[in-house]
């Protein structure tokens, strides 16, 4: 059974910086895009940021484009998240998520089925 875990959040202020990491556990993440969803309450989740299967690709909300960065780790099966700048709209609780021989277009990317627990951000001075 495939484990997603999150972990990283926590509170900062405006215009501080989060790292956010995903690890895999049972698989490799090798043949998966690895991607970053927020949900706030009552709202949608919402697409952050995706690195495709291969590594080649990589996709950013406009809201985050320029902030956040997405790298992963083949070896470690992790997916990281370096947030900087962030905002209090940013606030929110952040979920990591896989898809197999997932790729990446300009036109958006949807999840895939796998979900971690999500971990919390907190932006307020």
């Amino acid at each position: 059974q495939v484990q997603l875990v999150e972990s990283g959040g926590g509170l900062v202020q405006p215009g501080g910086s989060l790292r956010l990491s995903c690890k895999a556990s049972g698989r490799t993440i090798r043949n998966y895009a690895m991607g970053w969803f927020r949900q706030a309450p009552d709202k949608e989740r919402e697409f952050v940021a995706v690195i495709s299967y291969g590594g080649g690709s990589i996709l950013y909300a406009d809201s985050v484009k320029g902030r956040f960065t997405i790298t992963r780790d083949i070896a470690k099966a992790t997916v990281d998240l370096q947030m900087n700048s962030l905002k209090p709209e940013d606030t929110t609780v952040y979920y990591c998520n896989r898809k197999p021989w997932g790729t990446v277009s300009s036109g958006g990317y949807l999840p895939g089925p796998d979900w971690g627990q999500g971990t919390q951000v907190t932006v307020s001075s």
